[in-house]
């Protein structure tokens, strides 16, 4: 039997929020002109505007400077605060720094996962005035969205429901039968491109048969029957290419894997975190980007 009394559960957080200036808060990523000319930007300031501050940022105590403190989670969040010209705002502060990374990704909200969200939305009675105020964009978009996946087979959803794709390409998709949306999805995620071009190319290498039937009489009215022949023969051939080079892809890509993998374990260290961001800010700024570059193109 052991008699050793039970240690106490450390606390993550203190128990209490805490009203901190802005200034007194040390972010330790850049929000770059890019991130804040892109839509999520827009929506989550939309969002704060409307409903305000839903999650409080997370910071922790910067043990070098007194009455200063170190920003963990939510440097999108301040950086809008900072624009509105918020003095202050209520902050979880954790106790153990060590416990988060530094190197929090831009949190984008892939296309289904927003259509999905949307419709929960709808199934509660919110007004889809409300949800087209709240995410920054028209009426239109949102009944859009809210129809992405009508006639979208289940294994595509799958397929691509954590990826970024324009809702044009749904479109496109829709033009196929289910086991070529199939084959084309698979397609898009091997060769990591989801544009609407690349949709269109592999509608117009799709033998007719595997088209649904308002597809076929639109398909290549510019093009002979040679030339569609020629482009199916020839998407046939990229397509057992590209599942050759996968076969090898693996090896070849496990180097640069373990590599990334090294840094964003440095980078999940708070006291290796802070050394760079206190003396090197390029070099944080640089590897920060080579491990969400990695992270948003899994």
């Amino acid at each position: 039997m052991n008699d050793k009394p039970a240690q106490p559960v450390k606390l993550a957080f203190e128990p209490e929020f805490k009203t901190i200036p802005l200034a007194d808060i040390t972010p330790l990523r850049i929000v770059s002109k890019h991130i804040k000319d892109s839509v999520k930007y827009g929506q989550i300031r939309s969002s704060i505007q409307h409903s305000g501050l839903a999650e409080p940022p997370v910071v922790a105590r910067d043990h070098s400077e007194k009455g200063k403190y170190l920003l963990l989670d939510g440097h999108i969040r301040l950086a809008i605060l900072q624009e509105m010209e918020i003095g202050e705002v209520n902050c979880l502060i954790a106790t153990d720094d060590e416990a988060y990374t530094y190197n929090k990704r831009i949190s984008r909200l892939a296309i289904v996962q927003e259509h999905q969200m949307i419709l929960r939305a709808i199934e509660r009675g919110v007004p889809q005035e409300t949800i087209a105020r709240v995410l920054n964009v028209n009426i239109s978009s949102i009944r859009s969205k809210s129809r992405l996946l009508v006639g979208i087979c289940p294994e595509v959803v799958d397929l691509l429901k954590d990826k970024h794709v324009p809702m044009n390409t749904f479109t496109e998709l829709r033009k196929m039968k289910p086991l070529r949306q199939i084959e084309a999805a698979q397609l898009m995620v091997t060769m990591n491109k989801y544009s609407i071009t690349y949709a269109r190319s592999l509608v117009s290498a799709t033998p007719s048969a595997q088209l649904v039937e308002t597809a076929k009489s639109k398909k290549n009215g510019g093009l002979s029957d040679e030339q569609i022949a020629l482009m199916e023969q020839e998407s046939a051939n990229l397509d057992r290419e590209v599942r050759l080079i996968e076969e090898t892809y693996g090896k070849d890509h496990l180097d640069l894997v373990i590599a990334v993998g090294y840094l964003r374990r440095l980078l999940e260290n708070a006291r290796v975190v802070r050394y760079l961001a206190q003396h090197y800010p390029e070099l944080l700024t640089e590897f920060q980007n080579i491990t969400e570059s990695s992270q948003s193109s899994a």
